[in-house]
């Protein structure tokens, strides 16, 4: 029977396919719910066919060598892949998979409670509350920013960007965009949206979404020329990937008012939060949500068994990202 292993326990959509593929004994599960140790990881991979790891494990040459030259997939349990070195998978015709398509509507869901918190200081008027601090209603009192009717900038219209789209109608908002890619006029109709360049969608959103992949070349793209670019009264959300922001950067423009907030679930060195960030009462900051729904875990999950199982049983994976290694 095939060796597996799992960095750490995932739903049991994807446990339970894996068991009932290639039994018990043939799974072996990362015990701790936590970022397994690299020595852990190193020892853990040893003489395995297959790796199922998670978005905060660095799956490099030295991980694939450590497994040896049987292991026949790294099925990564995100839609991301940055944390595994694909070429050197491909060098080794290790297929790399991840779990696409599943996390568009959640991911979409939580950008809006970032919106909405941010704009309505929620978290900063629930700490005041919790703390016993709030003296009862007052006319000038924890006031915030309309959403409604207001003007949405989405940095990358992917899947997740045109989903947070059709939602902003609801709200009557004007939407911007950048795209790297052509769109249909067919999808401006559709989502009410108008693709601009990026100096324009910084000038004129009152909201600016990020929801472009993690590339060479938006890495900190957003800095200090970005938050000076925008209206002092404008809030910043991401929900795509942590480097694309510069941290200092915004730390220093949320504490010196040249943007009014921002609404953040993913960073820089994530689990690490910038300790300047920590400090600003104008930035809602969520521990990486984005997918957190039982629904779409368990949908992430399954895919990532599904993989493997493929591979195992000499199949092609569905969802392979490096096709050459095959």
């Amino acid at each position: 029977m095939p060796k597996i292993f799992v960095a750490r326990r995932i739903p049991d959509q994807g446990m339970n396919l894996l068991y009932d593929a290639f039994g018990r004994e043939s799974v072996t599960v990362y015990p701790k719910d936590e970022v397994i140790p690299r020595a852990k990881l190193l020892e853990g991979v040893k003489g395995v066919d297959a790796l199922l790891p998670i978005l905060t494990d660095r799956i490099d040459a030295e991980v694939m060598d450590a497994a040896g030259p049987q292991l026949k997939i790294i099925a990564n349990f995100a839609v991301g892949y940055n944390n595994v070195d694909v070429a050197a998978a491909t060098a080794r015709r290790i297929p790399v998979t991840n779990t696409p398509g599943v996390l568009t509507e959640t991911t979409a869901d939580l950008t809006w409670a970032l919106i909405l918190a941010v704009a309505r200081r929620v978290g900063e008027s629930e700490r005041i509350l919790r703390a016993g601090q709030w003296p009862g209603w007052g006319p000038m009192q924890l006031m915030g920013s309309d959403v409604f009717g207001k003007t949405l900038g989405i940095f990358g219209f992917g899947r997740i960007g045109k989903a947070v789209a059709r939602r902003a109608k609801a709200f009557d908002m004007r939407v911007l965009y950048t795209s790297r890619d052509e769109v249909d006029p067919e999808l401006d109709h559709e989502y009410h949206a108008h693709g601009v360049d990026k100096a324009a969608l910084l000038a004129e959103s009152d909201f600016v979404s990020v929801h472009c992949p993690l590339l060479p070349e938006t890495i900190h793209a957003f800095g200090a020329a970005e938050f000076k670019a925008m209206k002092k009264t404008a809030y910043l959300i991401n929900t795509s990937r942590g480097p694309v922001i510069d941290e200092t950067a915004l730390a220093k423009a949320l504490k010196s008012g040249e943007i009014a907030g921002a609404g953040l679930d993913v960073y820089e060195e994530e689990p690490k939060i910038h300790p300047e960030l920590l400090k600003c009462e104008n930035a809602v900051l969520l521990p990486h949500l984005g997918s957190a729904t039982s629904e779409t875990r368990g949908k992430m999950a399954h895919i990532a068994a599904t993989n493997v199982v493929a591979r195992l049983k000499g199949e092609r994976p569905p969802n392979c990202v490096n096709p050459d290694a095959l």
